[in-house]
């Protein structure tokens, strides 16, 4: 079985896309952590959301 990270940093275009892998992360079980982050590389706004997972000591996939 694939182990899960239990620290994950999500950086992307702040679209649709982005909004989706943190909802589906958060559907497998991760827990937002802390506030997101944002910047502006001339182009997109790019922005950031660490998320935690906490696997009780269990370093397997549910």
């Amino acid at each position: 079985m694939e182990k899960k990270l239990r620290y994950r940093l999500i950086t992307g275009k702040d679209d649709a896309n982005f909004c989706k892998r943190i909802s589906e992360l958060l559907d497998e079980g991760y827990k937002l952590h802390g506030s997101p982050s944002c910047t502006f590389n001339g182009q997109d706004v790019i922005v950031a959301q660490a998320v935690t997972y906490d696997n009780n000591g269990n370093s397997e996939i549910k």
